[in-house]
């Protein structure tokens, strides 16, 4: 599979990447290694997870996500060679003073995730959140101990506005510091608004790697969700019936078009729209079964049309 470098990072990646969130949460270890599995042998290589993954779901405390995958790499000799693991810090984890990007926080979590991953070195570790209490330079520095220590390869952050990362990338030129490489944000064919314009012009003209969260909308994208009678078809549907208005419907009706004139599902072309965005490296999915793998690698191979990205453009306009 054709891959694409991620930023200034140094390392390629296939042009889907998994979001882990769903390891510990809507599968559990066993369906976990199968879907992993599958995603390694269509030929990606990248994994996306976070220290608090998945820490909203009924009996949970965060760090199933990070622990599932980490068990997986054991039970496959060989397999950390073949993958990126992306992980975050700064969601609130529960406990007093176990959230933020301080440098003290930062110094800790760091160690409890690579032991949940059972790995010496992250590849890509983000700042999951802004956080407005600690200053960027202290927030760096912390990274820049952690990149001369060998525990982590690259630094990104999720969920920046314009100011924010720009703000940010001065900090890092001003003093010396590392900057971040990449940008998690939310973005798909909805939900533009926060991308699109002064953050991606930024990532864009910085180099940054861009992978997108939310990539499908919680499901939305699939198609399979048209009418509030369909939201109990999963967990996450309660949180898409804010997708189901004039300008989702509009959405739908050009997936719908584009889809049946590629023989594709409305999945895999919102994700091809995504791969083929200036300023996108990859979109991150999520999988529960093997099939939705495949259809990574549909999009992944799908070359929309030069009409098809126009009439997507134009349904999906804010």
């Amino acid at each position: 599979m054709k891959t694409r470098s991620l930023g200034r990072t140094g390392f390629e990646i296939a042009p889907v990447v998994f979001g882990g969130n769903v390891f510990g949460w809507t599968i559990d270890e066993k369906a976990s290694f199968d879907v992993l599995d599958a995603f390694v042998d269509h030929g990606f290589d990248a994994i996306d997870t976070a220290d608090v993954y998945s820490a909203w779901a009924p009996g949970n405390r965060g760090g199933e996500s990070e622990t599932i995958i980490g068990n997986w790499l054991k039970a496959r000799p060989g397999m950390r060679d073949k993958v990126k693991i992306f992980t975050k810090v700064g969601s609130d984890m529960g406990v007093p003073g176990h959230k933020g990007l301080s440098e003290s926080w930062i110094l800790q979590a760091v160690d409890a995730s690579l032991a949940r991953l059972g790995i010496e070195r992250i590849d890509l570790y983000f700042s999951h959140w802004p956080d407005l209490h600690t200053p960027y330079a202290e927030t760096l520095g912390a990274y820049d101990k952690l990149l001369k220590a060998g525990k982590i390869r690259a630094i990104g952050a999720s969920n920046l506005d314009a100011t924010q990362l720009d703000e940010a990338l001065h900090v890092a030129r001003a003093q010396n510091l590392p900057a971040y490489q990449v940008l998690q944000p939310e973005y798909n064919l909805y939900d533009r608004n926060s991308f699109d314009g002064a953050l991606r012009d930024l990532c864009i003209r910085e180099g940054l790697g861009v992978v997108t969260y939310y990539s499908l909308a919680s499901g939305f994208l699939s198609g399979k969700y048209r009418s509030k009678d369909d939201l109990g078809q999963s967990t996450r549907g309660e949180g898409i019936g804010k997708y189901l208005d004039v300008r989702g419907m509009r959405v739908l009706a050009a997936l719908d078009a584009v889809a049946a004139r590629h023989d594709a599902s409305d999945a895999e072309v919102a994700l091809a729209w995504l791969i083929a965005r200036a300023g996108v490296t990859a979109p991150i999915a999520s999988a529960t079964r093997r099939s939705h793998v495949e259809s990574f690698a549909k999009a992944a191979a799908l070359v929309l049309e030069e009409r098809d990205i126009v009439e997507l453009d134009q349904a999906s306009a804010p």
